[in-house]
């Protein structure tokens, strides 16, 4: 149940920064108020996960899901470039969010 907490708050992290950023520096009602619903929610279950997983995992996985995420829908909706660099980048933070969660299963 922990890691589906993180995962989801790494879900409502890709909207919190998608909210800030339609929220232009919080002159926008629905979209600021949009940003304090997601990162409350984000960070909850980042709390909730990180009762009983081992908080550099557990962190690293909600910031992979919410980087990736928001990379994604920047490119797909808002017109982010798509350079292979941007790509690479975008598969280093997977590879990484991997390989520490395999260390953390080889340490037990």
């Amino acid at each position: 149940m922990a890691w589906l907490f993180v995962i989801v708050g790494g879900l409502f992290e890709t909207a919190f920064a998608l909210c800030l950023k339609a929220s232009d520096g919080f002159t926008k009602l629905w979209p600021t108020v949009g940003f304090v619903l997601s990162v409350t929610v984000s960070m909850g279950l980042l709390g909730l996960g990180l009762r009983t997983l081992p908080v550099g995992t557990g962190y690293a996985v909600w910031v992979g899901i919410g980087a990736v995420g928001t990379a994604i829908v920047g490119i797909l909706y808002l017109g982010d470039p798509a350079t292979l660099l941007r790509v690479a980048a975008i598969a280093l933070i997977v590879g990484g969010v991997i390989m520490l969660n395999l260390a953390e299963s080889a340490a037990h």
